[in-house]
């Protein structure tokens, strides 16, 4: 099924040029003369901005999501929760781009008319989804973006369809060659080349490789098989000769040499004297500068797409030292990547980044600076990831596919754009969230008359820590004022944004017990308008694990199940007044039932105690785990007991 516009063409009132100060509610326009809202939704660039048809600034704030790609090849997740609530869900929290992971392989069979008939799809949760196969279920999701307001990146994550295929650094394995990728890329770029849902694609994900561990991905002006930058040129042009409206992104490889250096000196420990320059897989584009990707006359659909990681997922030796945001910019993100958006070479797409919160300060603390960068430079960017089952890094979800994780999400927040306190669609007719969204709104109604509002509000004043525990920092402070109205407030916490607050109070949650912060508050109006900080306060949290009792409770539910077997889920709340470090739950199996998978926790006999990012909790928080086991699901667990350390 292929979705087309045409048609669909309204008035709409001329866009508006509003205040820099804050990218989320930044655009540029070059008329304020009345013009029609454009037909379609491609997008293209102009320096380092990507813009609409009619020239106005859009901002690509997503996420990933993936399953695609892997042996199942259809959306993980499908097992439990519904394919439509879920894709509203996303809408709804402002998601407005969905980079989505496929493989060579996968796209090689449906070009071949190959599909799978009985995908890994619970059909009671997804009663829609009956009788379809796989291609048919990612035509419907399709549909569903196009409802909701969403767009779509592709990413060809790997040649295999393999759950670990993106471990392998090249576009090209075994019997899947380099010509089988680019027309691979063909056929799926003519199969949906009238659907303007599908507005960008990821050439290949995280190229990477070391000269002492061929093959590895290099990057020069040569037109070799490992040349990725040529590679990536190469499809580019390919699919832009079909649908010459797509983006086309590009990301960088893992090493680079040094200056003096070549692709044939030898690698020595980057730790000591190291010939090349390191960094994440597809984080590397250093080699932009010397060797820019040349796409002709369709050079304005070119985006640089570097991923970027904390120390849970790999200990860089830049985390292994101190680092702020500042350090990190000149010392890793300028040299590999920022450059090429300061230098107004091209738009930036950060395709991969996040992880876990709550068990390494670092993380936590690179994770709010890289979070900033994307703000402070309005860098786009669509976060890792939507599913719960990313093993490094945990998702927006919990491991029900339901239960958004509230405080990875509240950290994300500030980066997804946002107007007038609602967030913004990248369709020009349907609202992010579909039609009657209540949390979305669309292009034309973003861009709508009426005179530019420069003044920013007045400075909140009186801020107050207001209380604390051994986990939180209350806060209060009196109201700006502003020529329009105030629409909200920016909570800093020693220098850096945290959150968004809607009224003139907040509370800072999951921080670490007996620990002094730092608070300011800035007002912000409807157009991005930012009032100056306000006076300082500061709050220190109780010590944790003392001056209050501890608790927990644990409930059990059954999630699937099917013939011999069943999935169940406990979650686990903090019952107490103080900060807990870690919990066990001692489970009660009926007879002929028995445990043989967990995450998200560990398991010994039939007792359940935390994993290392889940164990601490503040009171009343929660958390939860799930598992698979063997037998019937009725009357097959009861929780025995929860106790905390």
């Amino acid at each position: 099924m292929v979705l087309t516009r045409w048609g669909r063409v309204r008035r709409w009132a001329a866009a508006i040029a509003v205040s820099a100060a804050a990218f989320a509610t930044t655009a540029t326009t070059t008329s304020q003369e009345a013009a029609a809202v454009p037909e379609r939704d491609w997008l293209h660039v102009q320096g380092n901005r990507i813009v609409d048809l009619e020239g106005n600034r859009v901002w690509l704030t997503g996420a990933n999501w993936f399953g695609f790609n892997a042996s199942e090849r259809v959306f993980h997740g499908l097992w439990s929760a519904n394919i439509t609530e879920l894709t509203a869900a996303i809408a709804q929290r402002g998601i407005n781009i969905v980079r989505v992971p496929i493989s060579t392989q996968l796209l090689l069979e449906w070009r071949a008319g190959q599909t799978v008939a009985r995908p890994n799809v619970n059909t009671f949760a997804n009663p829609e989804l009956a009788n379809m196969n796989n291609l048919q279920i990612w035509d419907f999701w399709l549909a569903l973006c196009e409802r909701f307001g969403i767009k779509v990146m592709l990413d060809v994550h790997s040649a295999e369809a393999d759950n670990s295929g993106h471990i392998y650094p090249m576009w090209f394995k075994g019997t899947i060659t380099s010509e089988q990728f680019y027309t691979a890329w063909e056929w799926v770029t003519q199969r949906y080349r009238d659907n303007d849902t599908i507005v960008a694609m990821d050439i290949k994900n995280e190229p990477h490789g070391t000269p002492n561990s061929p093959p590895r991905a290099k990057w020069d002006g040569s037109t070799d098989t490992d040349n990725f930058k040529n590679a990536c040129q190469v499809a580019g042009r390919r699919i832009l000769a079909i649908n010459p409206n797509l983006l086309i992104l590009c990301e960088g490889i893992e090493v680079y040499p040094r200056p003096g250096e070549t692709w044939n000196s030898p690698n020595t420990d980057p730790d000591l004297s190291p010939n090349y320059f390191y960094n994440w897989w597809g984080g590397n584009l250093r080699g932009v500068r010397d060797f820019p990707v040349d796409l002709g006359a369709n050079q304005d659909q070119l985006v640089y797409s570097p991923h970027d990681y904390g120390p849970l997922v790999f200990n860089q030796p830049w985390f292994q030292v101190p680092f702020t945001k500042a350090t990190l910019t000149t010392d890793v993100w300028r040299p590999n990547w920022l450059y090429i958006h300061e230098e107004n070479i091209a738009p930036l797409l950060i395709g991969e980044w996040g992880g876990r919160l709550g068990q390494d300060e670092r993380q936590d603390r690179w994770m709010t600076a890289l979070r900033d960068l994307i703000v402070d430079e309005g860098l786009h960017q669509t976060f890792w990831v939507i599913n719960p089952n990313s093993g490094d890094t945990g998702g927006l979800l919990l491991d029900d596919w339901r239960t958004w994780d509230e405080q990875k999400y509240n950290l994300l927040r500030p980066a997804l754009w946002q107007f007038n306190n609602k967030f913004v669609g990248l369709d020009h007719q349907v609202r992010l969230g579909g039609a009657g969204s209540t949390t979305g709104i669309n292009l034309a109604e973003r861009y709508g008359s009426g005179p530019i509002d420069s003044t920013a509000p007045s400075t909140p004043t009186g801020l107050t820590v207001t209380g604390t525990t051994s986990a939180s920092v209350s806060l209060s402070w009196n109201a700006a004022t502003d020529n329009v109205g105030v629409t909200g407030y920016q909570i800093f916490r020693n220098g850096a944004i945290v959150n968004t607050a809607p009224g003139t109070s907040f509370t800072d949650t999951g921080l670490a017990g007996g620990t002094t912060y730092t608070y300011t508050v800035r007002a912000r109006d409807a157009a991005g308008n930012t009032s100056a900080a306000s006076t300082a306060a500061t709050g220190t949290t109780q010590p944790g694990g003392g001056g209050g009792n501890s608790g927990c409770t644990a409930t059990y539910r059954s999630t699937n199940n099917w013939d011999g077997g069943f999935q169940g889920e406990v979650t686990v709340t903090n019952t107490g007044t103080a900060q807990i470090r870690g919990w066990s739950v001692a489970l009660t199996l009926a007879t002929g039932r028995s445990i043989s998978n967990v995450w998200n926790g560990n398991l010994t006999g039939t007792t359940v105690t935390n994993a290392g990012h889940n164990g601490a909790l503040a009171p009343t928080a929660s958390t939860n785990f799930g598992f698979v086991a063997n037998g019937q699901s009725t009357d097959a667990v009861t929780v025995a007991s929860c106790t905390t350390n």
